[in-house]
């Protein structure tokens, strides 16, 4: 996984000093809106995390949702642990390391904020493999920075200051999904911050 974490990004590696810097920068608005507008989970669904980092998204989904969150930061899953307790299951681990007996089927699966830490065909392995874990119906959300045209200039200066070292053009994302996936929708948003930031949203369908 390509990320910067020498410098003042490597305070970035606390779980609170990241959630704090996160929730700064408009975190909790970034969750919420993404629920609401995309994971759209229903009563009982079962969800799969990758990259969950201390799965704050729980707090913007049903109570009863089966969540399995996944992150190689043993910090981050001590911390989703400690605050979330038995609300989900939360490993550290590479889950296209797991046998199916390990991870059932899923109803949606996530990956915010994972992709523009990978390269193409660490990516695309990933996005394939989610496929197969996923329900009839189910559905893969990514939610990644990206690179747009027209763009401010401020949104590109910050983008480029993310740790993730494989930032890419909005339309790159969606060239990273095989076309397995019955269908696959790109979003752009530049309203998930309170800074001025622009993401690309994937939306792909079994």
């Amino acid at each position: 996984m390509a990320q910067v974490t020498s410098g003042i990004r490597s305070i970035l590696s606390n779980p609170f000093v990241y959630d704090s810097f996160q929730n700064l920068l408009g975190a909790e608005r970034h969750r919420r809106l993404i629920c609401s507008d995309y994971v759209r989970p229903g009563d009982g669904g079962m969800i799969v995390d990758v990259g969950c980092g201390t799965a704050m998204i729980l707090q913007h989904l049903p109570k009863d949702v089966r969540y399995f969150g996944f992150d190689l930061s043993p910090a981050y899953i001590d911390a989703a642990k400690a605050r979330y307790g038995t609300r989900g299951t939360f490993m550290c681990r590479d889950i296209t390391q797991l046998s199916e007996d390990e991870l059932p089927q899923c109803d949606t699966a996530l990956a915010i904020g994972l992709l523009h830490h990978l390269d193409d065909a660490d990516a695309s392995a990933l996005i394939a493999h989610l496929y197969k874990r996923l329900a009839p119906g189910g559905r893969l959300i990514t939610v990644d920075p990206a690179y747009w045209e027209p763009q401010s200039t401020a949104a590109r200066f910050l983008i480029s200051r993310d740790r993730g070292q494989n930032v890419r053009e909005g339309a790159a994302y969606k060239a990273l999904v095989p076309d397995i996936y019955s269908n696959t929708q790109l979003h752009r948003r530049d309203d998930l911050l309170h800074i001025p930031y622009s993401h690309a949203v994937l939306e792909c369908t079994k």
